[in-house]
């Protein structure tokens, strides 16, 4: 890791780490030596196509996915830990290839949010792995699905895009669903899940309100109506809909106010 010299450089490691362990430390390490100012600001290497990714989980469509249950029983709660984890786990790679793609195209205060995301990313999984292991279980026990990467090949060339879709419809969703999530955990008196959750909740509005705010952004510097485009973007790139309820508390405290997402989910045009 000493022969990093660029942020690109760096980033470009995190998502060739294939190993959990691997990718959680090189994250951690590729975040600390930008922070100390040990990486220039340079986009001298390409982003992968791809990540690496480890043997196991096995990687299925979502059509192929096992149904885990909303988390009541023990095993249900399990796949619910596994299944947040690979979250996580893919978000670490999310981050760093925020950074690295499209870091040339923005301020340097642009890289220095993502590189603060995608260290966010590498506890957060760390924290899942290592409750799923005090519960008889780890990461790659169950089958995962490859839905965010999906995401990010779709807007590969496009920084609007690739704001709209994964911190502002994929992140914002966590936001959406987390609350009722850590409930079941409490009622099955994992306190423990529970906190991690929260954290990971409380980290999370913070990754909205980054995605929002370089989305905004980038649409005022061009010109841009920031709602329309926005959900032009999502119609455009997102295969899923817009469900509700959403969490407008916890959207509005991370800038993404109603006027985005709203009209597009009672439209049913996503």
């Amino acid at each position: 890791m000493t022969e990093w010299t660029t942020i690109a450089e760096a980033a470009r490691a995190v998502l060739l780490a294939a190993e959990p362990r691997d990718k959680v430390r090189v994250a951690r390490a590729a975040a600390r030596a930008w922070r100390a100012n040990r990486l220039e600001h340079l986009f001298d290497v390409a982003m992968p196509d791809r990540p690496s990714r480890p043997q196991r989980p096995e990687l299925l469509s979502a059509a192929r996915m096992p149904k885990r249950g909303k988390g009541g029983s023990e095993r249900g709660r399990t796949a619910m830990l596994h299944a947040l984890a690979h979250i996580e786990f893919g978000a670490i790679d999310l981050a760093f290839d925020m950074a690295g793609r499209f870091g040339a195209l923005f301020p340097r205060a642009f890289v220095d949010d993502w590189i603060s995301v995608g260290a966010d990313e590498a506890i957060h999984f760390a924290l899942l792995d290592r409750r799923l292991r005090a519960v008889g279980s780890s990461y790659g026990a169950l089958p995962a699905h490859d839905g965010l990467w999906e995401a990010a090949e779709a807007t590969a060339h496009d920084p609007l895009a690739r704001l709209a879709l994964v911190p502002m419809v994929l992140e914002a969703r966590g936001l959406d669903v987390t609350p009722a999530t850590v409930a079941r955990f409490q009622a099955a008196g994992d306190f423990r899940a529970a906190a991690i959750l929260n954290r990971i909740y409380t980290d999370e509005i913070r990754h909205v309100a980054a995605g929002t705010k370089w989305f905004q952004s980038a649409c005022e510097s061009q010109g841009l109506a920031a709602v329309s485009e926005w959900q032009r973007l999502v119609a455009l790139h997102f295969r899923g809909s817009l469900k509700p309820p959403f969490n407008d508390s916890a959207r509005g405290e991370a800038g993404l106010s109603r006027d985005y997402y709203v009209g597009l989910a009672a439209a049913g045009d996503v």
